[in-house]
């Protein structure tokens, strides 16, 4: 697959387009990604954070970095959380930067849940849907470490994770975000609790694929209490292959269909859907015509698109924008360049996670330095 440049009339990536309430000018979404600059006591968005966004600002659509619900939900080091009042503080200034830049942003709320590590919590058991080991990798502050056999949250626990969503949903709308996406993709709680393998419950959320997406719908009412659901997106990640727990067999693609069928009469902005990983068995286009059966609304695709293989996926209609996530890291202009057809730069993966500046803000534009 050629990644010519075509001209910027013809180009889908480049044509606005609007999703639920949400009207972007062009279709380049910026994925959220984690890259661990909050290296505070607070777990608070800093002005380095405001910069990092705001150069980023002419993307279609801006999506946060997953951002901590509550203190339980903390599963990986240096990431900013929106439960307390100096975050709420630190992402209104984030988002009043990428504002007045002619920019929009939301906020995806996210909770590690069973892939979290007792180092983030004092010492306690960090909870998820059963007492299943996801055997997964949580980073902490001495470094990587295997996930535990987690405790099963109680119906209290969860009624309290649910409220704790909601009040993340106020607390970003007091920030001056455009909206929410939930994060309910690859090995986090809330997949957690769609997965029949870390989900064996017995309540009101397990023991069919109905009940264990009752805990995402229960999130989706919570939120969309404070938000209309137009405001409101959900990414999700059927096609994750990882470990012994995450598997797309046949069965998990089955149910992730029922689900996206359920959604479909959600009202909700779009649904982040990400595409099967190289080499898995399933192509991109497979999967997103799939997706395309089971789900009425607006898509935003994700997961190692190019300019042409995204404008591809919109040409085909199979999408209504496409997310791009390193590439934002080391261009923090794409659109300009894919509008004239510059070449991308490459970003330092030693800098994806660590680092202050380096690697974070000082990624020059092709016309010059911020």
């Amino acid at each position: 697959m050629s990644d010519q440049t075509s001209a910027p009339s013809t180009q889908p990536l480049l044509h606005p387009v609007q999703l639920g309430a949400l009207k972007l000018p062009n279709r380049v979404v910026m994925a959220p990604m984690t890259r661990a600059r909050a290296s505070n006591e607070e777990l608070a968005p800093t002005a380095l954070h405001a910069t990092y966004y705001t150069q980023r600002a002419s993307a279609g659509l801006v999506i946060s970095e997953g951002t901590w619900v509550s203190t339980d939900a903390i599963g990986f080091i240096n990431v900013p959380g929106i439960y307390t009042d100096a975050q709420t503080a630190g992402w209104t200034k984030v988002t009043e930067a990428v504002l007045a830049a002619g920019g929009r942003i939301v906020s995806q709320l996210g909770h590690a849940g069973a892939a979290s590590h007792p180092d983030h919590h004092g010492g306690r058991l960090p909870a998820g849907p059963s007492a299943i080991n996801p055997h997964e990798m949580s980073f902490t502050p001495d470094g990587p470490k295997d996930s535990l056999t987690p405790r099963a949250l109680s119906a209290a626990e969860i009624a309290t994770t649910i409220g704790a969503y909601r009040q993340a949903a106020a607390n970003a709308l007091r920030a001056g975000f455009d909206g929410l996406e939930i994060h309910a993709q690859v090995s986090h709680l809330v997949a957690q609790f769609l997965n029949p393998r870390l989900n064996q419950r017995t309540d009101a959320y397990g023991g069919s694929s109905e009940k264990r997406a009752q805990f995402l719908l229960d999130i989706l009412d919570a939120v969309s209490s404070v938000w209309g659901s137009d405001r409101i997106g959900i990414k999700l990640s059927p096609y994750w292959n990882h470990g012994p727990a995450f598997t797309a067999d046949a069965e998990t693609l089955d149910e992730y269909d029922q689900l996206l069928k359920r959604l479909s009469d959600s009202n909700v902005a779009y649904l982040h859907l990400l595409g099967p990983e190289p080499d898995t068995g399933t192509d991109t286009l497979t999967a997103f015509t799939r997706y395309r059966a089971h789900y009425r609304g607006a898509v935003i695709a994700n997961l190692g698109f190019t300019q042409a293989s995204g404008n591809e996926l919109l040409e085909r209609q199979l999408a209504d924008a496409v997310s791009f996530g390193a590439p934002f890291i080391a261009n923090p202009d794409l659109v300009d360049r894919f509008t004239h057809g510059h070449p991308l730069a490459a970003g330092s993966r030693d800098t994806y996670f660590a680092g202050g500046a380096e690697g974070y803000t000082d990624y020059p534009a092709v016309t010059g330095s911020y």
